[in-house]
């Protein structure tokens, strides 16, 4: 293969990692603005992907990207329908005193799409799952919030995902 068709095959991979990574920042303020909201799981997703819309992590940043809108919706989608079992599997990793309920709004929003994709996405490894949600963590938040999440997303691939991690930490 030529290394034009390398370039061409290693921007494609980009875009779509990207996509990706939009995706799951676009699905945690869907999830906060439902939280808040409480709105409808389908119209939420329906402003988030009208044509023309362009996300950003905040009011200040330049546009980020077009998020994959399938990933997107069934984030959404599949954190909203299953809300009882994803907390049930967060408080698990959580501390007795300090509760999920307690847990402010987005910081919330992040742990349950993270804690989403980490059993609905079997074929994304945990270790992107948990690095992609610390990332939106940091996105907004300066403080402790990114090493909780990492740290509770760890825990519960540990959990979920026993051998997938065992081969990480154990590559021989």
């Amino acid at each position: 293969m030529s290394s034009e068709g390398n370039d061409t095959a290693g921007t494609r991979a980009r875009q779509a990692n990207l996509a990706r990574s939009v995706a799951r920042l676009t699905a945690v303020q869907a999830l906060y603005q439902l939280a808040i909201s409480g709105g409808a799981t389908e119209s939420t997703i329906g402003q988030f992907v009208a044509p023309g819309t362009t996300r950003r992590a905040d009011d200040d940043e330049e546009p980020i990207g077009e998020a994959d809108k399938v990933l997107f919706a069934e984030l959404v989608r599949g954190t909203q329908e299953k809300l009882a079992e994803i907390d049930k599997m967060l408080s698990a990793c959580l501390d007795d005193a300090w509760p999920i309920e307690r847990m402010e709004v987005l910081l919330r929003a992040i742990l349950r799409c993270g804690a989403h994709e980490m059993f609905s996405q079997p074929t994304v490894p945990a270790r992107v799952v948990i690095s992609e949600y610390v990332r939106v963590a940091d996105a907004f938040f300066e403080g402790k919030e990114p090493a909780l999440v990492n740290a509770v997303l760890d825990n519960l691939a540990r959990a979920l995902r026993p051998e997938e991690l065992a081969q990480v930490d154990n590559p021989h």
